[in-house]
């Protein structure tokens, strides 16, 4: 079956574009909306795999409902599509687990890499995100960063990379029971949750830490 993409922007033409786009690429649209309040309705009505997102929307903005969707456990990914590069739009979308997070400026140019990654529970940051803020003095260094070991470092960087413990395995030579541990040891020490998914997130929006 097609993947199930809800889709919500204020701005008709670029509504209309992805969604022209995505099912031209045999996604299946089960719904779209042009406001968060109605966007919302639909991810909880329809239960979509995935919904995109504009940040900014009347009535709930993309992150409102992303935080909504982390509060109900709702199990719809959120990819987020901004024209906005600030830092706390940013940390937000970290705040909130957010799978996605592109430029509208590349949202065409990328929306299939990001679904394709998402869809792979592998998060996907543009990086002409991180570029910027990098560019522009963002270098926030995250918390519980400074208590892992050298070996837990490298294996988080290559968690970055969306590599998976067998891949991790192979490149250190060492067993995929070692990597396991170390996985467990970098959630602890991050004070991160036990889904499978969110050190990869953790990892993938924190990589120019690494």
């Amino acid at each position: 079956m097609n993947t199930s993409i809800v889709i919500a922007d204020d701005h008709p033409l670029m509504l209309r574009g992805l969604t022209d786009f995505l099912s031209s690429k045999n996604f299946n649209i089960v719904g779209s909306a042009s406001d968060g309040n109605s966007a919302y309705n639909l991810i909880v009505k329809l239960k979509p795999e995935i919904a995109i997102l504009d940040i900014r929307m009347p009535q709930k903005t993309g992150l409102e409902i992303a935080e909504a969707c982390q509060k109900n456990n709702l199990s719809t990914k959120i990819i987020l599509i901004t024209f906005d590069k600030e830092e706390e739009l940013y940390d937000k979308a970290k705040a909130y687990n957010v799978y996605g997070y592109i430029l509208k400026d590349f949202a065409i140019e990328e929306i299939e890499t990001c679904i394709d990654n998402v869809l792979n529970n592998r998060p996907y940051f543009s990086e002409e995100i991180g570029s910027f803020l990098k560019h522009n003095g963002y270098n926030e260094k995250p918390k519980g960063l400074d208590l892992l070991t050298k070996s837990e470092l490298k294996i988080t960087k290559l968690i970055s990379e969306n590599k998976t413990s067998q891949d991790i395995a192979e490149e250190l030579n060492i067993s995929i029971r070692t990597v396991d541990k170390h996985r467990s040891n970098i959630v602890a020490k991050l004070c991160l949750d036990n889904k499978p998914t969110s050190l990869s997130i953790w990892a993938n929006v924190n990589k120019t830490h690494l």
